[in-house]
């Protein structure tokens, strides 16, 4: 009896002891470790790809797209569609699942596509009115938009409804109509997009592409000047 009682109580220790070292080693030392390399060697990636104005704020990420929209009318309304602001550089359209009252700045509260199928007449539909609306928005008095012109990713969201870029073809049919909406030369908007334009990683792996967020950045303290 005695003997069962001690072995019982050794189990029990080793088995605490195991638990305590397997607390320290996994639950403390090792997220340290990890978060200190992280943050030493991958500092940005770590904190979110956050992305900060000349004053240190954070106004955003550059994993996730923003909306550019005029304040509505009646903020009240849920009905009242939102309009995209003329004088910033547009996403892509950004078609998730639901809606988020929490962050207004996107107005997503799941991140997926439309799982409609490419031959969807609600899809079409979507499409034809996106592209009538990307030609009407961006023809300028001395630009007009063609319709052949008009990028497929100006019409179309991406598969998470997120995407923060979008592709220098669409950022340049931009280009006139904000230059006109903020009373700046074309070249300097042109040079703009071109200097925020991100080549294929490692020259070969994806296409080249236009984060939003740092190019109306770009564009807030260029207007500021």
């Amino acid at each position: 009896m005695n003997t069962s009682v001690g072995n019982t109580a050794r189990l029990l220790g080793a088995g605490l002891r195991a638990l305590l070292v397997l607390t320290v080693v996994c639950g403390v030392l090792y997220p340290l470790a990890v978060t200190g390399i992280a943050q030493a060697l991958f500092n940005d990636n770590a904190n979110g790809s956050e992305i900060k104005d000349k004053s240190g704020q954070v106004i955003g990420s550059s994993l996730i797209g923003q909306t550019y929209n005029l304040p509505k009318a009646n903020p009240d309304d849920p009905e009242e569609a939102a309009k995209p602001d003329p004088k910033w550089f547009q996403p892509r359209p950004s078609n998730g699942l639901g809606s988020n009252s929490v962050n207004t700045r996107y107005s997503l509260i799941l991140s997926g596509a439309t799982n409609k199928a490419a031959d969807n007449p609600d899809l079409l539909k979507l499409i034809e009115d996106a592209k009538a609306a990307v030609i009407a928005d961006n023809t300028t008095k001395s630009y007009t938009v063609k319709p052949q012109d008009v990028p497929a990713d100006a019409v179309t969201s991406s598969g998470s409804g997120l995407d923060p870029n979008i592709s220098p073809a669409y950022a340049d049919l931009q280009v006139h109509r904000v230059a006109e909406q903020n009373d700046l030369d074309v070249k300097r908007v042109e040079k703009l997009v071109k200097d925020n334009t991100t080549g294929r990683t490692l020259g070969f792996m994806g296409e080249p592409r236009v984060n939003v967020l740092e190019l109306n950045s770009a564009l807030r303290e260029l207007t500021k000047s």
